[in-house]
């Protein structure tokens, strides 16, 4: 038993390291000896708990995807009001800038969909989840009668994730045209009139 909880520990260490060194070096030009230099272990330890780095990658996206979405979740459910929990998913929605490890590393791992059906399932499955957190904090407001939803529900909600997907790969890649604020603005501008509801301003950024 602790054996085996040593290995799975020693298995987290690896995906937090081979995040990092994703996020500094970029996933195309990471090496087993980079991942090993973040852990501070051997390049020998790293195969044993991984021996196909492939496996590893995919552990990466998997951590990454679910501490994005998680920290989503977490902040929208802080709040009571559905105004302010759709201006808090639409807070967590975009990278807080290019040191944002979490942000890189998830787009850099979506990129391999194209060419891997595991990798392109978890991005399909952070993609649906994210427009059920959209879609429940916009029914609850409309229940309320706070929301008028100008469109359907289900295409507000998708539209939000894609808007925050097209404008946080421009902030990633360092678009000297847009900065966080005014993404976030765009993202508040037609979240206002697809409710029909002046929503507070935006909290941080």
């Amino acid at each position: 038993m602790a054996r085996t909880k040593k290995h799975y520990a020693r298995r987290e260490q690896l995906i937090d390291a081979a995040t990092r060194a994703i996020s500094e070096r970029g996933r195309d030009n990471v090496r087993v000896r980079d991942i090993a230099e973040f852990a501070g272990v051997s390049a020998g330890s790293v195969l044993y708990h991984y021996p196909e780095l492939s496996e590893l990658i995919f552990d990466v996206h998997r951590s990454v995807v679910e501490r994005f979405y998680r920290r989503r979740a977490e902040q929208v459910e802080s709040h009571q009001a559905p105004a302010n929990r759709l201006v808090a998913a639409i807070e967590t929605g975009l990278p807080t800038g290019r040191d944002d490890d979490v942000a890189k590393t998830l787009y850099a791992m979506h990129a391999l969909a194209d060419r891997s059906s595991p990798h392109g399932a978890l991005m399909s499955s952070l993609f649906d989840r994210e427009v059920s957190l959209y879609t429940t904090v916009l029914e609850i407001g409309r229940a309320c009668g706070d929301f008028r939803l100008t469109q359907p529900v289900a295409d507000v909600a998708r539209t939000l994730v894609v808007l925050e997907d097209g404008l946080g790969l421009h902030l990633i890649s360092n678009n000297m045209s847009l900065d966080l604020a005014s993404a976030r603005g765009l993202l508040l501008a037609y979240a206002n009139q697809a409710i029909d509801f002046d929503l507070p301003a935006l909290t941080t950024g």
